[in-house]
């Protein structure tokens, strides 16, 4: 895909996230590998549903600025994730359920999640704790950076998720059945729930 397609690609599905509730106001942030030298990124307090395809952010593998609009100030972690060769876009969101999952006290760093699903399993994988850092925090960069290739799904302490995808559109499923899962998994908190077994989940993961 060249160029301008990513940028039209980045801005629609954006807005779709938008739309759908996923994002508010100028909150999350999104970047794809435009080649092994570029990422193109969402600028700085850019809101999600009103991008423009010609304002985008590019830049460097070491963060240097290229062209468009200031790119936020979390691109560093972004960049970080994209030293795995295989990272082709990451998504940022602050998302209802998954930030409410990642404010909880309670919340299990060895499984966030409890599998009940056999998507979320098979997409998801096993998602990362990221203890809390301030936004823009270059030491968020570092840890993140730690799990490049290792990891495709984080949660970051009251903040919220962050995905890795081959191509945006599957940083995007990526991301949308984290969500659900975290809204889903809430519901269920008062339920007698029939959750996988370890056997089915190791099969799931070997697929």
């Amino acid at each position: 895909m060249n160029e301008m397609a990513l940028r039209e690609e980045m801005v629609s599905l954006s807005r779709s996230l938008y739309e759908r509730g996923y994002a508010a106001g100028g909150t999350g942030n999104l970047s794809v590998r435009i080649d092994q030298q570029r990422i193109l990124a969402t600028p700085t307090g850019s809101c999600l549903g009103r991008l423009k395809a010609e304002e985008l952010s590019v830049v460097d593998t070491d963060g240097n600025h290229l062209s468009g609009m200031k790119p936020s100030k979390e691109v560093k972690f972004h960049l970080a994730l994209y030293a795995d060769d295989s990272c082709g876009a990451v998504v940022h969101l602050h998302s209802t359920w998954t930030t409410l999952l990642s404010c909880r006290a309670d919340i299990d760093p060895e499984e966030i999640i409890r599998p009940f699903t056999p998507y979320y399993v098979m997409k998801a994988g096993t998602v990362e704790l990221i203890r809390y850092y301030p936004p823009g925090d270059i030491a968020l960069a570092e840890e993140l950076g730690r799990w490049a290739g290792k990891r495709h799904a984080f949660l970051l302490q009251n903040h919220g998720p962050v995905v890795t995808g081959g191509s945006l559109s599957v940083a995007m499923d990526l991301m949308e059945e984290f969500e659900e899962t975290a809204k889903l998994a809430y519901l269920l908190r008062n339920e007698n729930v029939r959750y996988l077994s370890e056997d089915e989940v190791a099969f799931l993961r070997k697929r």
